[in-house]
């Protein structure tokens, strides 16, 4: 019997285990190592992948600096009529102007800020001209300050840096001297005094100054919650009102008619706003915890109610309007903004209704305080106001260019400001304008980017268009097969458009901007040194959604070692929050992703439908309805990819998530978990009723129902099948940890095994640290691998 076995074994099991087909080990040490050396392996790697145009007056020529290699970059001098590109090593050889110093006594304004971006190797110049040394920092992504030294009297110092660095002098006493961001081309810095430092009284001088009338005669001032009418000449003030108190004062902004003969200041019935508390345990200047409080309005809660009072400057009266048209606002700051016509006549201001349904601009009269909707947008889900509600207006011509939904794709409407009336629908058929970037009011056309112009390209694509304001001319002036960005010439006449996908680098084009004609291509991005150091292209998929007819747009990433052989799991990044959409539609190195998929898994992501940019039906799935998150439809786009993928191994599915996603990442193991095997959920808004107001009531509506308690992952805790880690970062300030922790009261109320990390110190995206990065992989690798992280 014992030979028996042994020759079975001899004779088919150790042929599978030695077969070049056979899968290996996966999340092994090596893997990690790849994994976790993936930034360094692939930084400064990408070449010719930025064009910033420095345009020489008065001509139609233009200059720029694009790294070629490492540590080797190129001037070109460009001649915009003929499109001849002449270039050279430096900016002397092409004959240009050297780049003027800034100095740190002409900044306007010294502000430090963190670092928000890193780009090209670049270098900054920093001449010492006082007479005592200078202390240099660097600033970085956190707004910590990282000492690089001094640099003494009379001296420079030439330090190399990456464009979009922030960095800032102090003088030997911590004085700020200047900040300064890197730029592409190398910046010189004089370091000769002290950059401007507005004091508080200059400060309060300069906020009481927009309170003047444009005439200089008047001013407004509030004083124990009422209105005070100052002539300024005289000093003569004249109190307006007496019933202002605390809960219902009289406050600005101050708006004052081009005339002088009007004020607009607001009356607000202001409310006591719910007050979070977090306890940072283990602060680095003391041993004992620290509790910090801050203001955060949550679903449901009480908003401030702003009214608009006029006031008449002849009379000396005060007009609180009727709020027939404007009865419930939603707005956490109870401020108004508005707008006065040039005639004086009229002014105007934004109403967005609690609930999100209904979005006016008022328009009042100055003569009798009549109010009346000049324009309007309804809707029976939502009205995107984030969004959606851009405008521009035409007073010359007494008009007003409105975005809005109301025939179901986002357009362009044109309106007579002075009957209500729409005149013209400006752009129109089944695609969206996404951002209007000019309107040229005398030659009557706009300028914008759309989506999903043409059929057989990815709909989230932007390209440039243009029509003209009676909706005559329309054309498009991109026509590259990617997501556009675009740059104008100083006159208009030109534009650099930017294009690249998630699986193609950026190519830099130069366009006239009458017709959209290429003049000629002034940088393809050179990802060959990328490729070599491991890194792989994303690939792009389409696949029909839930419904069998909309196509739902992905990326899938693979392991540098792919082998179509072998079988991987599949782990998919999630982030559906309704506000945009999220798969990658440009080319980026995409780093967390590579970093997973190196750990031997396909990592893919998806847009599915609830998702914004598709139009309104397609945005509308998720009305009420967040819990939904686009699942069916990411659930069919992965089974599609995977018919012809044998590779991909939907028997073992692992989804991870920040926010919104990390929700998401948890609802798939409560309704998705004969899908889904594993999820990590990051700082999950949980439960909509824990979240800010803002963001949840625009999708769930108010006043709060039943779609709250069914998106509520607290709720249906005691659904959940498979494997769950939670992280939640004790000072997150987006959203409250207690969401994360009342998930936690319900799991183990409902007895489930689940694994949670608290990050101390740590706020908002605490999976995104190191510690959480690295224990984030080691869940996906020893649940879905089924072996222990980093082994041989």
């Amino acid at each position: 019997m014992g030979r028996a076995v042994l020759r079975l074994i001899l004779l088919f099991v150790l042929p599978l285990l030695f077969s070049p087909n056979a899968a290996p080990a996966q999340g092994t040490k090596a893997d990690y190592e790849r994994a976790q050396s993936l930034a360094s392996r692939t930084e400064q790697k990408l070449f010719r992948t930025s064009v910033r145009p420095n345009w020489l007056p008065g001509t139609n020529q233009f200059w720029y600096r694009v790294q070629t290699g490492s540590d080797d970059y190129e001037h070109a001098l460009v001649d915009a009529d003929s499109g001849l590109i002449r270039r050279a090593a430096d900016a002397k050889a092409l004959g240009l102007p050297a780049p003027e110093a800034v100095s740190t006594s002409r900044q306007r304004r010294a502000v430090v800020r963190p670092t928000r971006r890193t780009g090209e190797n670049t270098t900054i110049s920093f001449e010492n001209q006082l007479t005592d040394s200078v202390e240099l920092f660097w600033v970085d992504t956190e707004g910590r300050r990282q000492s690089y030294g001094r640099v003494r009297p009379g001296q420079t110092r030439e330090q190399n840096t990456y464009a979009g660095h922030v960095w800032l002098v102090t003088d030997g006493f911590g004085s700020l001297l200047g900040v300064f961001e890197a730029t592409a081309e190398k910046l010189q810095v004089v370091v000769d005094g002290q950059a401007e430092q507005v004091s508080e009284e200059e400060r309060t001088r300069r906020r009481e100054r927009t309170t003047d009338s444009p005439d200089g005669r008047w001013t407004i001032q509030f004083t124990n919650h009422n209105i005070l009418l100052v002539e300024k000449e005289s000093g003569t003030a004249t109190q307006l009102t007496q019933d202002g108190t605390e809960t219902t004062p009289y406050r600005g902004p101050v708006a004052w008619s081009p005339d002088s003969r009007h004020c607009v200041v607001q009356s607000v019935r202001t409310v006591r706003q719910r007050v979070v508390t977090l306890v940072e345990s283990s602060p680095r200047d003391q041993l004992q915890p620290k509790v910090e409080t801050y203001d955060y309005f949550k679903p449901g809660d009480d908003l401030p109610q702003p009214r608009p009072v006029l006031i008449r400057v002849a009379d000396r009266s005060v007009e609180p309007l009727a709020n027939d048209l404007f009865p419930n606002f939603f707005t956490e700051s109870g401020r108004l903004d508005i707008r006065w016509s040039p005639r004086s006549d009229e002014f105007y201001f934004d109403y967005n209704q609690r609930g999100h349904q209904l979005y006016r601009i008022i328009g009042v009269a100055v003569t009798n305080r009549a109010a009346r909707a000049v324009v309007e947008e309804a809707s029976l889900t939502f009205v995107d106001y984030g969004n959606k509600t851009w405008r521009q207006w035409l007073d010359q011509t007494g008009e007003l260019l409105w975005m809005s939904e109301r025939e179901g794709w986002c357009h362009l409407w044109l309106h007579d400001v002075a009957t209500s009336e729409a005149k013209q629908q400006v752009t129109r058929g089944e695609w969206v304008v996404r951002r209007v970037l000019k309107v040229d009011e005398t030659a009557r056309q706009v300028w914008f980017l759309a989506g999903g112009l043409r059929a057989g390209e990815d709909p989230y694509h932007l390209h440039l268009c243009r029509v003209n304001l009676d909706g005559s001319g329309f054309a498009q002036l991109t026509q590259s097969d990617g997501n556009h960005s675009v740059e104008f010439s100083p006159d208009g006449n030109f534009f650099i458009a930017k294009w690249s996908r998630a699986d193609h680098p950026p190519v830099h084009e130069l366009r006239r901007s009458d017709d959209g004609e290429l003049v000629c291509e002034l940088e393809r991005a050179d990802a060959a040194a990328l490729l070599e150091a491991g890194w792989t292209m994303p690939e792009r998929f389409v696949a029909k959604g839930r419904d069998g007819e909309t196509d739902i747009h992905g990326i899938l990433i693979k392991p540098s070692n792919f082998n179509p052989q072998q079988s991987y799991p599949v782990v998919e990044e999630v982030y559906a929050g309704p506000h945009g959409a999220f798969a990658p539609k440009e080319f980026g190195r995409l780093l967390r992703q590579h970093a997973i998929a190196e750990l031997g898994f396909i990592v893919v992501q998806v847009d599915g439908m609830g998702t914004n940019h598709r139009g309104k039906k397609f945005h509308d799935v998720a009305w009420k309805n967040l819990q939904d998150a686009g699942f069916p439809d990411r659930i069919a786009w992965m089974r599609a990819a995977a018919e012809t993928r044998p590779w991909m191994d939907l028997e073992r599915v692992g989804i991870y998530g920040g926010s919104a996603g990390g929700q998401s990442a948890m609802r798939a193991l409560l309704d998705h978990h004969t899908f889904y095997s594993v999820a990590v959920a990051d700082c999950g808004c949980h439960d909509n009723r824990m979240d800010k107001i803002w963001w949840n009531e625009q999708w769930l509506g108010w006043p709060l129902d039943e779609s709250y308690v069914k998106s509520s992952n607290m709720e249906d805790a005691a659904r959940l099948q498979g494997k769950l880690l939670l992280f939640v970062g004790e000072l997150d300030k987006n959203v409250d940890p207690a969401s994360t922790l009342q998930v936690v009261n319900a799991l183990i109320k409902a007895d489930k095994d689940f694994d949670l990390v608290v990050m101390t110190g740590v706020g908002h995206g605490s999976a995104e640290t190191p510690y959480g990065t690295r224990r984030r992989m080691d869940f996906l690798v020893r649940h879905l691998h089924g072996v222990e992280p980093r082994g041989n």
